[in-house]
């Protein structure tokens, strides 16, 4: 565990660009740059019920599970202080480039391109240690109700 940060010592504060909250998907903190680009970690435990199924040799994370958890990061990054309701609407360009497994921490990386009225779209990565496992060109967020 670090340190907190020290206090400024001056009248003026300065306030790190970054927000950093608990967020239940993730394992750690997730750190977000409201309406621009989130990073979280999700560790991947060898308890989960899928494995037993998906693959029982050569245990692998389903990719939509993947797929999911950058969903719920670009909500993060969409979602400000009085909006909710955001939900993945599309997906364009999705390549799962390596396996992950029981045991791999996920490092997952969203950002905002693009705004239009009721949608946002993000780009996203996941990354076990320095490989590249998964990549989505673009995430369409929208706000509204579910159907």
């Amino acid at each position: 565990m670090t340190a907190p940060a020290a206090v400024p010592t001056t009248t003026e504060q300065h306030h790190d660009p970054h927000e950093i909250r608990h967020h239940p998907e993730f394992d750690g903190t997730v750190r977000v740059r409201p309406g621009e680009e989130a990073t979280a970690v999700r560790n991947i435990p060898n308890t989960l019920a899928v494995f037993a199924t998906h693959f029982p040799r050569k245990p692998v994370l389903p990719g939509v599970l993947l797929l999911e958890s950058m969903g719920a990061l670009a909500a993060t990054v969409c979602e400000g202080p009085a909006s909710t309701g955001w939900r993945l609407t599309g997906v364009r360009g999705v390549r799962f480039r390596h396996f992950v497994g029981p045991g791999d921490q996920v490092e997952i990386h969203v950002r905002v391109t693009g705004r239009h009225e009721r949608s946002v779209d993000l780009s996203a990565s996941a990354r076990v240690g320095d490989r590249t496992v998964a990549t989505a060109r673009t995430l369409t967020m929208t706000l509204g109700e579910a159907t």
